[in-house]
């Protein structure tokens, strides 16, 4: 009688656990997630050097991926200061993406870039910045409004001041007249 109960209950154990085998699945085939890993509401950014106020980012929503890649879908709004802490230009984007490891930005959708002092605005649909190397680009449409006049064009280059500008190739260039 003891040995049946033996019998059956190995029987029992070998079922139960042949029955709750699992499968193993190869994690590298497994679907990753991709989407950002923080994301913030309303962000103000500053970025000084020696204590003096270079550049103030705001942006209403701003995500950061597991790369270190930054993205503001909602837009992004940037001032930039010169080293007495003068505000000297602004530039506003429907869409921002920071590169983290080159120190890279692309802006994109109304795009717009203010020279404060020379008064001058720039406006293109899509701008790419290099921070390390002080150059703002775009291959785009662009159009640059001074006091004096209005200069159309593909492609431009410049610096985060914008000034001194250079278009690659000149569209069209009208004169405002002062009444």
């Amino acid at each position: 009688m003891r040995k049946a109960w033996i019998v059956g209950i190995i029987t029992i154990l070998a079922f139960t656990g042949f029955g709750c085998e699992k499968e193993l699945k190869d994690p590298d085939k497994e679907i990753k997630y991709s989407g950002p890993l923080m994301e913030n509401k309303d962000v103000v950014t500053l970025y000084s050097d020696s204590a003096k106020l270079l550049m103030k980012l705001q942006a209403p929503v701003q995500q950061q991926f597991e790369n270190g890649n930054i993205i503001f879908p909602d837009g992004l709004y940037i001032e930039f200061y010169d080293k007495p802490g003068q505000l000297t230009s602004t530039l506003r984007a429907n869409y921002g993406e920071q590169q983290q490891n080159k120190n890279f930005y692309i802006v994109r959708g109304n795009v717009i870039m203010d020279n404060l002092e020379r008064k001058q605005k720039l406006e293109t649909e899509e701008l790419f910045w290099d921070r390390n190397k002080d150059r703002l680009y775009t291959e785009k449409f662009v159009t640059v409004t001074t006091p004096e006049k209005v200069v159309m064009g593909h492609g431009l280059e410049t610096n985060q001041q914008f000034f001194p500008y250079t278009f690659h190739k000149v569209t069209g260039s009208f004169y405002l007249d002062e009444e």
